[in-house]
């Protein structure tokens, strides 16, 4: 019988082995996922050579179990996969930068064999087992060569003792004496909580102490077609925790730019509430079905943090550790195909089915608008998936800004949209009378949020996005009977800008006013009435604010303008009190008056002088 051979390891094997086990690895741990991944590595390499004939089938099924011994301290990890040579053992485990798996690659992609894709590289992650096992003994027999079998043995130091093994079976397992403050990875429940964390998935059976953990398929894995739909409603479960249906799901594959394999919900129901904290990610970014990162933050944009599932790439260049990427290129290119493939999704759902979408838009529409404002590469086809209620909508029912523009009629420039607490308001706003003259359709917009949205966009499908307030419209053919003549119009202007003083910039007759006696025009530069009640709750100061003063415009043909016009020239403290009152009114319809106290007082003065009190 040949005699315990000892081996050196390369020069630089105690600065690797120091950064692996103290610098490599955020969490302990993941030792246990290694050497997991590397065994089904090594499950996978034998049965693919099994399937394309090139070593003998074998009675054996590739599986992964793990054994404790509480009381000695130990940690077995036995696999029937393809096992190594004593020069393997060598190379492979003698020598940290080598990955047998990249060899094994290679040697497949000089042949051009198929299916190469199925077979993983990772790394020196073997060596992790050094974080908490104080020696670890390799027992191994190759499956292309099952004459002799080897245990490789090492306490992490300055080498490693080779020595024949006669009774090591075909495969490979691992022992390992566990150091005193690491016993716990000797517990069953410590284990299972680990391996259901990062290796639930693996594709073998994979058993601790005879139970078998992983029953949960990957069913990202397989073919749409082969999946039922119980077995996505059951994943979703206990991926999610959640026992509602999820609203929409897409199972996505794709080859080019990058492999993926993904399947993502949208749950049934927002779990983030206004003023309860932002949610974080609950997409899982495996690589071959192996856990890199339960919350990966990067693998899609902030905005679609509401989406659960799980994302495999196998063409992901991880670090040695699997716990940092090394191209972050190819994760903004991981990122892009999902977003990109999840906003096609969702415009085909919404087009198959609007009273579902509509369901989704009311769950999930402030994380749409979140991505119109933050997200200016997917910004246009956000847009598409906006909807607000409309004018030329019943009410209950919202249209889509695509669908807004298919029904602009002639002669229509601009999208409209004006800002109001309801429908009832904004039908009765000042703002809307030049619209329903026209027979132009406005949006009504409730949410504060949605005037940035409009401001952010700016246009859609070549159409200016226009608020009410600043839109330059003017009413045609408009009834002068009982009006203010054009010099009666002018004068009154000239003394109400005399009398308002610096609070307007311009007072002038209206020409698009039809029941409203006078009403606020913004400029293209003034803020709107959100962005201000937005920016003051943010505690800006609105006086270091370039906000410029707005234009008034009065409507000649109302009762009071007329009356106004004779009443300057009779009893001018009087005319004074009704012009300010009317000025309040039109701050007050703009969401420029912030204080109404002292229209309320004024009212009452004005209330007191017609009743003769």
């Amino acid at each position: 019988m040949s005699q315990p051979e000892q081996h050196s390891f390369q020069a630089e094997i105690q600065q690797l082995l120091g950064i692996v086990i103290n610098s490599l690895y955020t969490d302990r741990e993941v030792f246990v996922r290694e050497l997991i991944s590397n065994a089904a590595d090594a499950c996978e390499k034998v049965r693919f050579l099994r399937t394309s004939g090139e070593i003998a089938g074998g009675d054996v099924e590739p599986t992964i179990t793990l054994t404790t011994d509480t009381e000695a301290g130990t940690l077995t990890l036995t696999d029937t996969g393809i096992g190594m040579t004593r020069e393997e053992l060598v190379q492979n485990l003698g020598t940290i930068a080598h990955s047998g798996t990249k060899a094994f690659l290679k040697g497949l992609a000089d042949q051009q064999k198929p299916d190469t894709r199925l077979i993983g590289q990772f790394g020196v992650g073997f060596y992790a087992a050094f974080m908490a096992a104080k020696q670890v003994d390799v027992y191994s027999r190759s499956q292309r060569d099952t004459t002799e079998g080897w245990r490789w043995t090492s306490e992490g130091g300055n080498g490693f003792v080779l020595e024949p093994a006669p009774d090591a079976a075909p495969g490979t397992r691992i022992v390992l004496a566990l150091k005193d403050d690491a016993k716990d990875f000797a517990e069953p429940e410590t284990l299972e909580r680990i391996i259901k964390q990062y290796s639930n998935f693996v594709a073998f059976p994979l058993e601790l102490n005879g139970t078998q953990l992983n029953t949960v398929q990957a069913i990202w894995a397989r073919s749409k077609n082969e999946v039922k739909e119980e077995e996505y409603s059951q994943f979703y479960e206990f991926l999610a925790h959640d026992k509602e249906a999820p609203l929409y799901r897409l199972h996505f594959t794709a080859d080019a730019p990058i492999a993926i394999q993904s399947l993502l919900y949208v749950p049934s129901r927002s779990m983030e509430m206004p003023g309860m904290g932002r949610q974080e990610s609950e997409v899982q970014l495996y690589c071959r079905k192996v856990l890199i990162d339960s919350k990966s933050r990067g693998l899609l944009p902030e905005w679609l943090r509401f989406i659960r599932g799980v994302v495999d790439s196998e063409d992901l260049p991880l670090n040695v550790s699997r716990e940092r990427m090394q191209d972050s290129s190819l994760m903004q290119k991981l990122s892009k195909a999902l977003t990109n493939r999840f906003l096609k999704h969702l415009g085909e759902e919404a087009e198959k089915d609007p009273i579902a979408y509509d369901k989704f838009y009311t769950e999930f529409h402030r994380f749409i608008k979140e991505g119109v404002l933050s997200d200016w590469e997917h910004q246009a086809t956000l847009g598409k998936l906006l909807r607000y209620d409309s004018s030329a909508m019943e009410t209950g029912k919202k249209t889509s800004l695509p669908d807004y523009v298919k029904r602009m009629p002639e002669g229509q420039k601009e999208i409209y949209y004006l800002l109001a607490k309801d429908r009832a308001s904004a039908e009765g706003s000042p703002y809307f009378e030049v619209f329903r003259e026209r027979k132009f359709e406005v949006l009504f917009v409730e949410d504060p949020i949605d005037e940035f949205v409009m401001d952010r966009l700016r246009e859609f499908d070549g159409k200016t996005i226009t608020a009410a307030e600043k839109a330059a419209l003017d009413l045609d053919n408009q009834n002068k009977e009982g009006a203010l003549s054009d010099d009666d119009a002018a004068a009154l202007s000239g003394w109400l800008k005399l009398t308002l003083g610096e609070a307007v910039k311009e007072v002038r007759s209206s020409k698009r006013l039809v029941e409203s006696p006078v009403v606020m025009v913004e400029s293209d530069k003034s803020l709107t009435a959100s962005m201000r009640r937005t920016l003051k709750l943010m505690g800006r100061d609105m006086a270091e604010m370039t906000d410029p003063s707005p234009d008034l415009e009065i409507n000649p043909r109302h009762p009071v303008v007329v009356k106004l016009n004779l009443l300057r020239q009779t009893d001018g403290p009087l005319a004074s009190l009704v012009a300010e009152q009317l000025f309040d009114q039109a701050r007050l319809a703009s969401g420029r008056l912030e204080d109404p106290r002292a229209m309320l007082q004024r009212m009452n003065t004005l209330l007191s002088k017609v009743v003769g009190a």
